[in-house]
């Protein structure tokens, strides 16, 4: 070796002994942080933002007295919880993109003022609930066909925390109480998940944000088909191998359930609005009849009927859960709950009644605030704790975002 790489080689070790030096008190530092440091870690990953020097005294205060739960409510407190935090929590729900860089809209602020209020999270699938702004502000009204009252409320500064009122949704939008389901019915959500196609996508989208999981990974060929609609081909590409192991996997679970949305349809002009931005969630309440189908079932439930005409026709809005048999019982159905109704209202209290919709809430608190999905025995058995916390304080997700940041708060 040249006297030069020999020098070089020395440098490398060293630099590689620096790093290795580093990152062992990084982690030291981590293992041995004090109260005030596990305050700040705390206010941290709740709000994005540090604290003030009253606020860390307090919860480091909190932290000393053995209050850390107590600590964490604290951090909930500062606006930018509800402003960044929860809106960026929310967002990615709002849209097939998953995308977090969206407006403020009616499905967030929902999500966001349920928060806040300490509500059972579950009813952000099934209630007749809406947030809007303030009156107050002077904002734009709600509206049905524009997203400007939300936008004007974000744009505005006004905190999220102080400025957001909970009314009932069927008052703002004319759906029948009937028919609310949450933010399933929101003007977003419909606007994602109801626009054109077949509403399967609003029962894929709701599937993947509130109880995490795809269909394939719900896929389950034992369940029979008889609920399959004429849409869907028996022989793709010629070979009904192809339906019965794959296709046949997710519609005979999927399609009984999506028939709960059935009256549900977003419209707008596709050719001067091609994003819908100015479309509107519409409904065919009692009376109200769909030229195409003769009765109250949107079109879109029939079309492609050639393509396998002895598939089944959407008659109404009645669902039933298949996959309360088979592999699928694994998603803790609430056995108090029939399992089958009509319309998106007790579908929505279906999924978010089942062990499934607590536990996928738990987990994506976690990782947010923890910055990490759950990874270990530890992490596993701090999530199955704060399920069972989650359901005995009445599905508050407020307790599940203060438990998270006190196990990764550092020790």
């Amino acid at each position: 070796m040249t006297g030069r790489n020999r020098i070089i080689s020395l440098i490398s070790k060293a630099c590689s002994t620096a790093v290795l030096i580093a990152l062992v008190s990084g982690q030291a530092s981590i293992a041995q942080a004090g109260p005030r440091e596990q305050a700040k870690r705390i206010h941290d990953r709740i709000a994005g933002v540090p604290p003030s020097a009253d606020v860390l005294d307090d919860m480091e205060s909190d932290i000393i007295s053995g209050n850390t739960i107590d600590a964490a409510f604290t951090a909930m407190e500062d606006s930018a919880f509800y402003d960044v935090t929860l809106k960026n929590f929310a967002a990615p729900w709002t849209n097939e993109a998953m995308s977090k860089f969206v407006p403020l809209n009616d499905y967030i602020a929902t999500v966001i003022g349920l928060v806040r209020d300490g509500e059972d999270f579950r009813k952000v699938l099934y209630d007749d609930v809406l947030y809007i702004g303030d009156p107050s502000l002077n904002l734009p009204n709600y509206s049905n066909s524009n997203n400007n009252h939300y936008e004007s409320l974000e744009n505005s500064g006004a905190s999220l925390k102080n400025n957001l009122i909970s009314v009932n949704q069927s008052t703002y939008t004319g759906l029948p109480p009937s028919a609310t389901a949450g933010v399933i019915t929101s003007r977003a959500s419909a606007r994602a998940f109801f626009s054109a196609g077949t509403n399967r996508a609003m029962f894929r989208f709701t599937l993947i944000n509130h109880m995490c999981n795809d269909l394939e990974q719900v896929a389950d060929v034992t369940l029979p088909p008889d609920r399959i609609r004429q849409d869907v081909s028996r022989s793709p590409g010629g070979d009904s191998r192809v339906f019965l192991n794959n296709c046949v996997g997710c519609h005979s679970g999927m399609d009984p359930m999506t028939q709960a949305f059935a009256y549900y349809d977003y419209e707008y002009d596709a050719n001067a609005d091609p994003d819908g931005e100015l479309g509107r969630l519409v409904y065919n309440a009692m009376g109200e009849t769909d030229p195409e189908t003769g009765s109250r079932v949107q079109a879109k439930y029939h079309i492609n009927a050639a393509t396998f005409e002895q598939g089944y026709v959407t008659p109404d809005d009645r669902w039933d859960n298949y996959w309360r048999q088979g592999a699928n019982r694994r998603l803790g159905w609430d056995q108090s709950l029939p399992g089958s109704g009509s319309g998106a209202k007790s579908l929505g209290r279906e999924f978010a009644h089942s062990d499934a919709f607590a536990e996928c809430q738990v987990k994506k608190v976690f990782e947010n605030v923890c910055l990490r999905p759950p990874s270990n025995s530890a992490d596993r058995s701090q999530v199955s704790n704060m399920v069972a916390s989650f359901a005995s304080q009445g599905y508050d997700l407020k307790q599940v975002f203060a438990e998270s940041a006190v196990y990764c708060m550092g020790e």
